[in-house]
């Protein structure tokens, strides 16, 4: 008989705090952060990737009775294995060789010191064969779409292919005298090549940029020009160039705010100046509102209004114009708001170059809302001094590759062959040069395009990219390429210099694939798949691939192969494509399957695949069943043949940041591991399986609930249990004889939840017992005596005793819960003669709120000391689970925001009530006369 395999820690526990605390800092790092390489959508946090992965590789204690024969020696080491990942998914740690040593130490041990290679087939921006790479492990990245790619390739192949290897640039080399290590080499060539680009394209092109004139007579650099597209007003008495302005501020800094002023001009001029003043605009309101919203425009000079659609029917018909409304310009570190001259708008005016990159938009309505007013090429998306720029920078990708060569080959490098047959001499390292510079022009189109806006609360340009769609913009910003601030070649170049250095490990090789055709032999698969229709990758990403392919074809001829990215088997819901919105979901259903079967037929026994899916709770109905997206890929994977072992919410905002608890909307992910489902898998009928939930749930409910995990991500990670029962069984039938749907499933494991809970009352003492069930049906407003009288008798307790230990209010006829804000701050919970659960969880939320995790901990430490016993921590910790759960589904986010941030805290305080000093208080309350 076959062993059964070794569980995995992903199957059994997870630091879900310290991954998702990290997680949610990682956003904010961008100096050196993989991601700054270039732009792509939806990418899985670095500390998420690499918890995951180690977790998926090493064994569960429980796998190892005869090491680990008690619960209480499997936890002991399970909280080691946990130490060891809240230390891997710090940011500052990743350049932590021997933290990565202890790591890989771990895996090997778990695999007979033969890890499997990993595998990403849909690797979309590369974070998860990067962080395999990091881990030592062998990384394998696969995607349908070049953009993808060349990203892995960037981050996982070309590092590592010239590890530890001088630069070639003349006189860099002698520069440093310790030894050039990892990429540092091949970084500071990327640097002084584009440095070289730089100048020679500001040689080439500067005039096109002039300096703007101070009112002073001096001259300073331009940082930005501020443009309004204009219609034609369809009122024909006016007939004036209307402008379109989503605001008139250009700068709401406090003490630097600016705005534009609209001037229209004398009778006959037909024409709107624009001047630019100090402060505020003086409107009603101050907002500085401009002239067009989400029904149309008004225009400045006659009051005469244009809806969408004769704007679009002037964009479409090529009759939309722009005008200069501000110029900005720095002096030292001062912003100078100026109004437009003459001589700024003239430079602008050049003649649409020849030779840009041809490429038709998709015209998709939620996302591509550019086409819909005329842009329907790439190329209709910047202005002629744009374009004239990025095509100086393209070409120069390829002058620099022939220097680089030059370079090279001086240096005592051999010839050899190209980066894409394999090659690692001179003429291989002059491409790896040339695809970063390439990558950069790629970076600089997305801040230098006509769809870029001007930030007036930071002054500075954002970027087109700024959400996953290519959006109409109505007043945008043009930046100079050069110099120091957002927008220039520099800038750009500088992010992918600085993410470089934090690249390396073994080689790899990334290839294009399609998914549901590659090969799986002998791969242990992670992955991030597409999410039905969230983001149309390969729509979007045609902006980045006409300006790679034109700078990187000669060094990536297979990559850039076709005219735009591949589209027709690309994975994604698009009813534009697949023949409507039915015709989307079979396509993505069908694909779904085609993948996960491919990969079940090869499937390693041994390790469980791990899948991330962008789950918000808020696609989730009152019924608990899901949406499309999520209900398809349960379903997709269970039809294929897997098992699904292991749910786990993963956030990149911290729970004390929710934005609404009452939908849940916190968890931005969730990953699942899988095994494959044996061939002989039993079938069941509804009843056996909601005895096998019943059976198995709460024990794995109470686990969840005494380890790291919030209240608000309990239904998440309650799925897994649940649905690996459910997924067990080959098919579960219902009454009439059909097969259970991943929906109903889902379902029943939300009221097995349900239940769980509540069932948990009983364990409770009789004071909680009452509270828990007067929360149910008021929370904390008012009720009646009558029905409280009742409800406290059939729980042996009294609404006057409760009144007086302070757990309610009971006046005129009407009881009050006391909110943990109205509890006294004298309250000595070793005095008090009657306490409760109840009341020492309401009191730890008012120490926690006032006073912080360390006063917290001193007050559990003196509860559970008392000398009754009557304050028992785990139970306090399920009470905030239950009454989590109740204000959750009654709509009482305060309540729940509360009670969520109490358990997620929980580690901590316990923490700092083992730090406690034993308690100081008299015991005397205590010491009764018996014949008192």
């Amino acid at each position: 008989m076959t062993a059964a395999p070794k569980r995995k820690l992903i199957e059994v526990a997870l630091p879900l705090e310290a991954i998702n605390r990290e997680s949610a800092r990682e956003k904010s790092i961008r100096h050196g952060h993989p991601s700054t390489l270039h732009l792509w959508w939806a990418r899985r946090p670095l500390a998420a990737a690499r918890a995951v992965l180690f977790a998926q590789l090493v064994d569960d204690p429980s796998s190892h009775p005869e090491q680990f024969p008690t619960e209480e020696a499997q936890k002991a080491e399970r909280d080691r294995l946990h130490e060891i990942i809240k230390e891997l998914v710090v940011w500052e740690n990743v350049r932590d060789e021997r933290l990565l040593a202890r790591a890989r130490a771990e895996i090997l041990k778990s695999t007979n010191g033969n890890p499997p290679p990993i595998l990403d087939p849909f690797a979309g921006g590369g974070t998860i064969p990067l962080e395999a790479q990091r881990l030592g492990l062998e990384a394998h990245a696969s995607d349908l779409n070049p953009v993808a790619v060349l990203i892995n390739k960037a981050l996982i192949e070309i590092p590592p292919k010239f590890r530890d290897q001088p630069p070639v640039f003349p006189g860099l080399a002698d520069s440093q005298t310790i030894p050039w290590k990892g990429a540092q080499g091949l970084a500071a060539d990327v640097r002084a090549y584009g440095q070289w680009m730089r100048e020679e394209a500001e040689r080439r092109i500067g005039h096109l940029y002039p300096k703007a004139t101070l009112p002073d007579g001096s001259k300073a650099t331009v940082i930005a020009w501020i443009w309004a597209r204009t219609v034609t007003c369809p009122n024909p008495t006016c007939g004036i160039e209307m402008p379109l302005v989503k605001s008139w501020f250009v700068s709401k800094k406090k003490g630097g705010e600016a705005h534009i002023t609209p001037v229209v001009g004398e009778a006959g001029e037909r024409r709107i100046n624009f001047l630019v003043v100090k402060g505020a605009p003086r409107t009603p309101d101050g907002d500085g509102k401009g002239t067009v919203g989400r029904t149309g425009a008004i225009c400045v000079a006659c009051g005469a209004g244009a809806d969408l659609r004769y704007l679009r029917d002037e964009g479409r018909s090529g009759r939309m114009g722009a005008r200069l409304m501000a110029t900005v310009a720095e002096v030292g570190r001062k912003r100078i708001y100026l109004s437009p001259d003459g001589e700024q708008e003239d430079a602008a005016r050049v003649p649409k170059p020849s030779g840009l990159p041809d490429g038709r938009l998709s015209t998709h309505p939620q996302y591509m809302g550019a086409p819909r007013y005329g842009m329907t090429d790439a190329a209709d998306l910047f202005t002629p001094r744009q374009a004239t720029s990025l095509l100086a920078f393209s070409d120069l990708v390829e002058e620099a590759r022939s220097r680089v060569l030059d370079d090279s080959l001086r240096f005592g490098s051999p010839s050899g062959r190209g980066l894409e047959d394999g090659g690692s001499g001179a003429q291989a390292y002059a491409d790896a040069v040339a695809t970063y510079l390439g990558m950069g022009v790629s970076r600089l189109a997305d801040i230098a395009n006509s769809l870029a806006r001007w930030e007036n609360t930071k002054t500075q340009v954002r970027n087109l990219f700024s959400r996953q769609a290519i959006s109409m913009v109505w007043d945008y910003a043009e930046t100079p390429p050069f110099g120091k601030a957002a927008g220039a070649f520099e800038v750009s170049l500088s992010s992918i210099v600085k993410a470089i250095h934090d690249t390396g490990g073994r080689c790899a090789s990334p290839t294009q694939a399609d998914a549901a055709t590659r090969d799986y032999s002998g791969y242990a698969i992670s992955t991030d798949p597409p999410y039905y229709d969230n983001v149309p990758y390969a729509d979007l990403s045609d902006f980045f691939y006409v300006w790679l392919r034109r700078s990187l074809k000669p060094v990536h001829p297979n990559l850039f192969a076709t005219m735009l990215v591949p589209k027709s088997e690309e994975l994604v819901a698009n009813h534009l494509r697949q023949g409507g919105k039915d015709g989307a979901k079979d396509y993505f259903e069908r694909g779904f399957r085609r993948v996960f079967s491919r990969a079940r037929d090869s499937a390693s026994i041994d390790i469980p695949m791990t899948v991330y899916y962008a789950f918000k709770q808020h696609n989730t109905t009152s019924d608990g069943s899901a949406s499309s997206g999520w209900e398809t890929l349960l379903d997709g994977m269970i039809r294929s043949g897997w098992a699904i072992t292991a749910t786990w919410p993963l956030r990149s905002e911290l729970s004390n940041r929710m934005r609404s608890l009452g939908s849940n909307a916190l968890a931005s992910s969730i990953v699942l591991a899988l095994r494959p489902r044996g061939s002989d898998a039993p079938t069941t009928d509804r009843r056996g399986l909601i005895s096998a939930l019943h059976a198995e749930m709460p024990e794995a409910l109470r686990s969840l609930q005494q380890g790291a995990i919030a209240p608000v991500d309990l239904p998440q990670a309650a799925i897994g249990p649940g649905m690996a029962v459910f997924s067990r069984y080959a098919s579960v039938l219902e009454s009439d004889g059909t097969a259970m749907t991943v929906r109903s499933a889902l379902a029943r494991i939300n009221e097995i939840l349900d239940q769980v809970l509540n069932e948990q009352e009983g364990d409770f003492d009789s004071t909680t017992r009452f509270a828990i069930a007067w929360y149910r049906q008021h929370g904390y407003g008012t009720g009646k005596f009558g029905d409280a009288d009742n409800l406290a008798r059939a729980r042996n307790t009294s609404v006057d005793t409760m009144d007086r230990d302070g757990i309610l209010t009971s006046r005129a006829g009407k009881v009050t819960l006391v909110k943990p804000v109205e509890l006294s701050a004298d309250y000595d919970v070793v005095a008090d003669l009657h306490t409760s659960a109840w009341e020492a969880l309401h009191h730890l939320i008012r120490v926690l709120d006032s006073e912080g995790i360390a006063a917290a901990g001193r007050f559990l430490a003196a509860a559970v000391r008392r000398p009754d016993g009557a304050i028992e921590g785990d139970l306090v910790k399920e009470l905030a689970f239950l009454l989590f759960r109740l204000a959750e589904t009654n709509g009482w986010t305060k309540d729940a925001i509360s009670f969520n941030s109490l358990a997620t805290s929980w580690p901590e305080i316990v923490d700092a009530s083992r730090a406690a000093p034993p308690s100081t208080l008299a015991q005397s309350a205590f010491d009764f006369d018996e014949d008192a």
